[in-house]
């Protein structure tokens, strides 16, 4: 038997964002915590569902924080919480009269406040709007990313937004509460996607000062210049990854392509030999079809593997997994849908396969009233009201 996940019992507020904050909201829920977040008033009925897929194991309410009583009552409810997540800019929480240092803080000690943000809270770019490529590019990971004569190449948002932003904000959440456990105290985790990305670059930054990665975009070992450290198209459109960076490995890949060593145009190691082993890869490559090469490769130690698509992985079943396995307080099982198929609190153990591949929105206001009854017994009409789509405190005085 298993027991309960790590973060069984922590309460989250998530304040509404996009991707870094969500994602580490994402990851609090998945190991178990229980996680609200707060959105804007909602005056359509039904609500319309927000543009956020990370919202599994989530519940949503509306408060007002322009509201006077909005703002009474979520502090009244940060007296019971043990994080929260900002998403906002700069500034933004100490003009809603809920600066963390003055006025959190005091409310609850315990308190951890996660405040993301994209660029340094504090320099020239402080207060400017950004989004992932442009994190990505005042950190100098940007500059490093992209193949050799061309344009620096952004990858998605995976990076900056939820590799340097979500994760690192949720890394920074968990020293805050192992520290807490020695001390009683919360605090304020400063995270934004500038440094965190950066950090991410430690190793290719630090190895920039030596001939791993001292040549210029796209030609290095591991940035795309490197034949044996890159990808290939084969002859029905498809792609093979190549990373034989070792020695016996790349004789393996050798042995797979049936290329003899006497035909490679130089050491492997001199850089001035990777243009023409680059053309002899990609010809050799392109004479067979991926699933050929495929079953060339699979069970070798050639370190070759078919480039696969989200749709083959999901049209061949695989059981997605949270980001890792806790054997005894494994974290939430994996659910995408909405159709029943298995009860969101069974552990991802071994053996209990996932489906998350279908994005689910969350309507504003879905599901919070009951988190709220279940967290400190408030009810509606007792405790608070709903005006004007949003969650405001109930006045108790009398006349």
């Amino acid at each position: 038997m298993t027991e309960p996940p790590p973060l069984n019992g922590i309460r989250v507020l998530e304040f509404a964002g996009l991707a870094p904050g969500p994602f580490a909201g994402l990851l609090l829920a998945d190991y178990g915590a229980s996680v609200l977040r707060i959105d804007r008033p909602q005056t359509s009925n039904p609500p319309t569902p927000t543009a956020d897929f990370l919202i599994r194991h989530k519940t949503s309410v509306c408060i007002d924080l322009k509201s006077p009583r909005g703002i009474s009552l979520l502090k009244d409810l940060i007296k019971h919480v043990d994080i929260i997540i900002d998403p906002f800019r700069p500034g933004v929480l100490e003009k809603l009269d809920l600066c963390p240092a003055r006025i959190l803080l005091p409310l609850n000690p315990r308190l951890i406040v996660a405040r993301l943000t994209g660029f340094r809270r504090e320099g020239q770019y402080a207060q400017m709007a950004g989004h992932d490529i442009n994190y990505l590019a005042v950190s100098g990971v940007l500059s490093m990313l992209g193949r050799a004569h061309e344009k620096p190449y952004a990858p998605g948002n995976i990076i900056g937004d939820f590799a340097g932003g979500g994760a690192m904000c949720f890394m920074g959440i968990m020293l805050a509460l192992f520290a807490r456990t020695r001390n009683g105290k919360g605090q304020v985790v400063e995270a934004n996607m500038v440094d965190g990305s950066a950090y991410l670059a430690t190793m290719p930054m630090l190895a920039m000062k030596t001939p791993a990665w001292n040549r210029p975009r796209g030609e290095n070992l591991l940035d795309g210049g490197c034949p044996f450290y890159d990808t290939y198209e084969t002859s029905d459109g498809g792609f093979v990854a190549v990373g034989a960076l070792e020695p016996r490995f790349f004789a393996a890949l050798l042995r797979g392509l049936s290329i003899d060593v006497s035909a490679l145009p130089g050491p492997r190691q001199d850089p001035s030999t990777w243009p023409a082993l680059h053309q002899l890869f990609m010809r050799r490559f392109k004479s067979k079809t991926r699933k050929e090469w495929a079953a060339i490769f699979d069970g070798t130690d050639a370190c070759v593997t078919p480039v696969l698509s989200h749709a083959e992985l999901e049209n061949a079943g695989l059981d997605q997994r949270p980001a890792v396995t806790l054997t005894s307080t494994p974290g939430l099982a994996i659910l995408g849908g909405l159709d029943g198929a298995r009860d969101l609190d069974e552990g991802q153990g071994s053996g209990v396969k996932g489906e998350g591949w279908q994005g689910v929105a969350l309507a504003p206001g879905t599901g919070g009233e009951n988190t709220l009854n279940r967290w400190i017994g408030w009810r509606k009409g007792r405790d608070y009201k709903i005006e004007n789509g949003g969650l405001v405190k109930k006045d108790h005085s009398k006349l």
